[in-house]
This record gives C-alpha cells, sequence and structure tokens, in this order.
C-alpha cells in the first residue's frame, strides 16, 4: 500500500499509486486535480516541498518526478539514478535537496534546483525501505530489509554511528521526533522501536 502525506494548509491530501491524484482533505473520495501522469511503474512514495507548490514522486520505474501541483506537468525531466524500485523520499526541510531510498540498496541525494545527484550513501545490504532526515537537515535515516537502521551525517556522506539492530526482520517504515531526540522504527516483526537519537542528530 502507497504512503499518504497530507498538506494541510490548502487541504489537499496526496495518494501514491499508479498515478498520482490529488484529493480534497473533506472528502477524499473526490479527485480535485487531473491525475499527474509520467510514472511507467507503480508510485511508492510522495511528498509535498516546503513551498506547497510541488510535489515529489518516487517509483518502481525508477525515476523521480517533481510536479507543478497547479499545472499537473512535470518539472523537467524525471530524476534518474536509481536501477531498480524506488521505495521512499524526503525532503530537506529547507526544500533544496531530496533524498532517495530504492531496491537497488543506495540512497542517494537530489538537488532540487539543478535537479542532479549530489550524494549516494552505500551500507544496507537489502533494499532501502525508508528514509527520513532530521528537523535540522543534517542527517539521514534510513531502514531496510536487511533488519538494520542507519543514520548517515548528510556533510560527510558516511554513517554517523553503528548500525541500529534490534528487529529480527526486514525494518518498513523510520520515523523521527520533531525534536530529533527519538527515532521510531517499524518492522516486519510486528514490532514497533524506539531508539535513543539525543546527542546523535544535533
Amino acid at each position: 500500500m502507497g504512503s499518504l502525506f497530507a498538506n494541510l494548509r490548502n487541504g489537499r491530501i496526496q495518494n501514491a499509486s499508479d498515478c498520482n491524484r490529488v484529493y480534497s482533505e473533506t472528502d477524499g473520495s473526490q479527485a480535485v486535480e487531473k491525475p499527474l501522469e509520467g510514472h511507467t511503474d507503480g508510485v511508492e512514495s510522495v511528498a509535498f516541498l516546503p513551498d506547497g507548490k510541488h510535489i515529489v514522486s518516487g517509483s518502481d520505474d525508477g525515476t523521480i518526478g517533481i510536479w507543478d501541483a497547479k499545472t499537473g506537468k512535470l518539472v523537467g525531466e524525471p530524476l534518474r539514478g536509481h536501477t531498480d524500485w524506488i521505495m521512499s523520499i524526503a525532503v530537506s526541510p529547507d526544500g533544496k535537496l531530496i533524498v532517495s531510498g530504492s531496491n537497488d540498496q543506495t540512497i542517494r541525494i537530489w538537488d532540487v534546483k539543478t535537479q542532479r545527484q549530489v550524494g549516494e550513501l552505500r551500507g544496507h545490504t537489502d533494499m532501502v525501505r525508508c528514509v527520513a532526515i532530521s528537523p535540522n537537515g543534517k542527517y539521514i535515516v534510513s531502514c531496510s530489509s536487511d533488519k538494520t537502521i542507519r543514520i548517515w551525517d548528510l556533510k560527510k556522506g558516511a554513517q554517523a554511528v553503528e548500525p541500529l539492530q534490534g528487529h529480527t526482520a526486514r525494518v518498513l517504515w523510520v520515523a523521527i521526533s520533531p525534536d530529533g531526540k527519538s527515532i521510531a522504527s517499524g518492522s516486519a516483526d510486528q514490532t514497533v522501536r524506539i531508539w535513543n537519537a539525543e546527542g546523535i542528530l544535533d
């Protein structure tokens, strides 16, 4: 099932499906905009840029799209670099970077303005299921089917600490608390775990 993100300022909900659609918050059954069509396979993850005017999507076709939410058109060409499904995307708090996690076991970093890849992180030994960016924009947290959670220093392009281990099955989701002091993870082992990130994501 696809991810669901909400932009509460304009009352629209973005649904991840085979094509992107924008739905009314008050009546989720009724699309209020035309579908954003362009991907050639399922859309796994979507997010709004902080300006609320653009939507970013990651697809099983291996590309990332940046869409004008008003016109429904792609801004530039799709971002290409991953060699397999894109499972998750996240946008930095300042809206300058996109981070993507893929079935190709890599995390890639993209410059929104130039639409070019500016970084690549390797370390996971299986599919990267989910990525998140710390509130201060300095760190990436990722989780994988390799059962680990990893914390990356965005500036150094390297892991900040040893992998977090404890789940006994693939880790499907990660989230960072608003104060950056905790990480929550959800796994196929049927547990949610909370990790102390105080002093790490500063």
